[in-house]
């Protein structure tokens, strides 16, 4: 019972180091996107999107790296731009950037792993794209997408007047919005992340090794070039299962990530980890929700086959150029959360900036602000927003048993 006690404490303890490393990338990636979206207007985006052709999908590729790291926020965007005439590949192209190839993504990857998964996080992104627009010219799914967009139906919505960006980049109201556009970013991702970063911290005191080198073959036996290609195969394949059964978007997911790596998952197993936030299943079933099961099993085969090429792509490209990351060995518990360092500067920057906006928008008056279409919600949120509740008992708890023992 003592030593069940104590890793409670180390567990809720590693959570709020782990989320403290990463505070002010949230804030800072967060405030970039809520800029953007406010100050570029989506109408333009989705005109300039109709063909898919090279220039239209290099647009679509585009607009989804400065737009929003939430899949879901991703997944009603992409409907959006279906619904108003945007090209099916250009349509998945924005889809695959905006929670891939996103600033505050790569940002978080580099503060928990290496700068070989962030280069993996956007070379393989745009492998990705390229791997389903291949996907999509094999299997011509021209029915699928004509009876998707019936699905939808025409867009009814009326374009935003044109404002000037260089105006509301100068006004109140401007930046009112942003603020209002930074609290709507955090409202749809706290409950991933909260559940996410606790069960990295329950998994860093309570799961052995062992655990994971069942769950995926070979590790724990040498290094990761030491396996073979069935082996390495089957870390592509484990770990959009492991990632299925969190239910985690994947700004909560990279602190498991980290955990995989650590505990020997090849470098392709942990990038198929990462990737795997669009192929979870309340994604497809979201999907099934705006276009129908057909297209939305479619979507979901595509998206898995260009996730297992572009994973094994990177791995042995890397392998080959010899730049695979090491695997340390060293465990999360091991690192110094709290210090005086830039980090520790960042975060009191950003919480106060974060304050500021969030002032800005409770006390300007303006009209509605669309911000981000969300599907409605489901047991899926509901189930995430109780977890969520239950994370904070349980560091609660957890902290103050850190505090006694």
């Amino acid at each position: 019972m003592q030593s069940f006690l104590e890793k409670w404490g180390e567990a809720a303890y590693t959570t709020i180091g782990l989320f403290w490393m990463a505070l002010w990338a949230f804030a800072f990636g967060y405030v970039i996107s809520s800029m953007i979206q406010v100050f570029v207007t989506q109408q333009r985006m989705q005109k300039l999107m109709g063909k898919d052709n090279l220039k239209s999908i290099s647009l679509g590729t585009f607009f989804g790296f400065i737009s929003s790291s939430c899949s879901f926020a991703a997944l009603a965007t992409t409907k959006s731009l279906l619904k108003k005439g945007a090209g099916f590949i250009s349509s998945i192209a924005f889809l695959l950037a905006s929670t891939n190839l996103v600033v505050e993504l790569g940002i978080i990857i580099a503060l928990f792993l290496s700068w070989q998964f962030v280069v993996g996080e956007y070379i393989g992104g745009l492998l990705l794209i390229a791997i389903s627009w291949i996907f999509i010219r094999l299997t011509k799914p021209e029915k699928l997408i004509k009876k998707a967009r019936e699905r939808l139906g025409s867009s009814k919505e009326e374009d935003h007047q044109k404002t000037d960006w260089k105006k509301q980049i100068k006004s109140r109201k401007g930046w009112a919005k942003v603020g209002m556009q930074y609290h709507m970013e955090w409202d749809m991702v706290w409950k991933d992340v909260s559940v996410g970063f606790t069960v990295a911290g329950i998994i860093s005191a309570f799961v052995p090794s062992s655990f994971f080198e069942t769950l995926f073959i070979g590790t724990g036996n040498g290094s990761q070039t030491d396996l073979s290609f069935i082996q390495i195969l089957e870390h592509t394949l484990v770990g959009p299962v492991a990632a299925f059964f969190t239910f985690i978007g994947s700004m909560g997911n990279i602190p498991l990530a980290a955990l995989l790596f650590q505990n020997g998952v090849s470098f392709a197993g942990v990038m198929a980890f990462i990737f795997s936030d669009l192929v979870v299943f309340p994604v497809l079933r979201i999907n099934a929700r705006y276009y129908g099961w057909k297209m939305s099993t479619y979507i979901l085969l595509m998206l898995f086959t260009a996730l297992v090429g572009t994973t094994l792509l990177m791995h042995y490209g890397l392998l080959g150029l010899n730049m695979l990351p090491e695997q340390t060995g060293g465990g999360i518990q091991e690192m110094t959360f709290f210090k005086i360092d830039y980090g520790f500067v960042l975060n009191i920057v950003f919480l106060a900036l974060s304050a500021y906006l969030i002032y800005l928008s409770r006390t300007t008056k303006m009209q509605g602000h669309g911000g981000h279409e969300m599907p409605d919600k489901g047991w899926l949120e509901i189930i995430l927003r109780y977890a969520a509740w239950i994370s904070y008992g349980w560091l609660a708890i957890g902290l103050v048993l850190k505090a006694v023992l």
